[in-house]
């Protein structure tokens, strides 16, 4: 059996946040939109429905404590969640924090404009607000 490895593309994207218990959590570095991507820690899974009923339970459960916590913290209007898949086959759920106002508001994120990285500090910054939301102590 082969270990879970993240897809390059997703590493090259996105800062890692940490882990939670099925899911490695990343940022992902367009600071445009506050931005989580959920990243099941199962080898060769690109869909939902491959993942065992119990991994697909506790994706749900993570996504949910990872919408509730990021929604308080940057005090979104609406967070989107999807996983499309297209890109990247690798199954990863994205939970985005959207505002009214905010770019492409009220369309969405993909395909809109350039990503505008993070700088390093303002990085360090969200990611310690995120780790305390979200991560065990």
């Amino acid at each position: 059996m082969r270990a879970f490895e993240i897809d390059p593309r997703l590493d090259k994207d996105t800062v890692a946040v940490g882990k939670l218990g099925l899911c490695d959590l990343r940022l992902m570095n367009d600071r445009r939109w506050p931005w989580l991507i959920l990243v099941p820690q199962r080898a060769g899974v690109t869909e939902l429905h491959d993942l065992s009923p119990l991994d697909q339970t506790m994706l749900i459960f993570e996504a949910d404590l990872v919408a509730k916590a990021l929604k308080s913290l940057v005090k979104a209007d609406k967070i989107n969640v999807g996983a499309l898949g297209n890109m990247v086959p690798m199954l990863h759920l994205h939970v985005i924090a959207r505002r009214a106002g905010d770019p492409n508001w009220p369309g969405p994120v993909w395909g809109f404009g350039k990503a505008d990285p993070y700088p390093p500090e303002e990085a360090e910054g969200f990611l310690a607000d995120i780790r305390r939301a979200i991560l065990p102590a």
